[in-house]
């Protein structure tokens, strides 16, 4: 016993001081890319063309870029030789509208929060239940972090619940298979109403690579009402964990 209490003081306090304080990421981290139409070559398509999603779109002198398709490979960044697309190291990208996803020359308007009643309810505990909907398991895998000592989800008053009628919303992964469609709709059906759904990651907004396919729905949204898009491939645990308090109106707040 006391070696275990020497060896947790020696690890210290582990839990990230987000969001009181800002976090750390890495050099190498792509967060949300920002697009400037300006620098741009007359006829040069090189960034969409490089972009395996088609989340680039050129035309009439614009570039858009579609966050909910992206899937963050840098490809755009250094095929395009005017540098008009640049991916910051902000995490902060979880919006309430999928429109608002679509990168352009104008302010990226990031998720608002709930109204008041909505608030009151799911504001101070919040409870979530896990569907993956034909998921690679990568955004699974950072969301299942948010539970961990270094992020400590809980401390939020959100954490995520084995049954679905001990949630009050659903946090969906992949891009709704078609074997998954079933099973989604009775989960969300069990969840007690009023309910919320928040998308993860460009295959549960889009279907990501798989969108087109035949065997995928192509995104959440095209079974369940969502609320909050969160996108990344699969999205940092911070990004995630941003979206969330935003949409409960925790930001600003010290945890509880």
């Amino acid at each position: 016993m006391l070696r275990l209490l020497r060896a947790r003081l020696r690890q210290g306090h582990r839990t990230l001081a987000f969001p009181a304080a800002e976090p750390s990421l890495p050099a190498a981290f792509r967060g949300r890319p920002e697009v400037d139409g300006s620098r741009c070559v007359d006829g040069c398509d090189a960034c969409a063309r490089a972009c395996p999603t088609e989340a680039i779109e050129v035309q009439g002198g614009s570039l858009r870029l579609d966050l909910g398709r992206c899937v963050f490979c840098g490809e755009c960044e250094t095929s395009c030789p005017a540098g008009a697309v640049r991916f910051t190291p902000d995490y902060r990208m979880a919006v309430r509208r999928r429109e608002d996803l679509v990168v352009g020359d104008g302010e990226y308007r990031l998720a608002a929060a709930l109204d008041r009643t909505a608030r009151g309810l799911f504001g101070r505990s919040f409870r979530l239940r896990q569907v993956s909907a034909g998921g690679s398991g990568a955004e699974e895998a950072d969301a299942n972090v948010l539970t961990t000592v270094v992020f400590d989800l809980a401390r939020f008053g959100v954490d995520f619940v084995a049954s679905p009628r001990h949630a009050d919303g659903l946090l969906v992964t992949g891009p709704v298979s078609a074997s998954m469609r079933g099973p989604l709709l009775r989960t969300w059906e069990a969840v007690p109403a009023p309910r919320l759904v928040i998308a993860v990651g460009a295959s549960a907004i889009s279907g990501g690579p798989w969108r087109g396919s035949r065997e995928v729905e192509g995104g959440v949204d095209r079974v369940l009402p969502v609320d909050l898009y969160v996108p990344g491939f699969p999205p940092h645990p911070l990004t995630i964990l941003d979206g969330i308090l935003r949409l409960l109106g925790r930001l600003g707040e010290e945890p509880r």
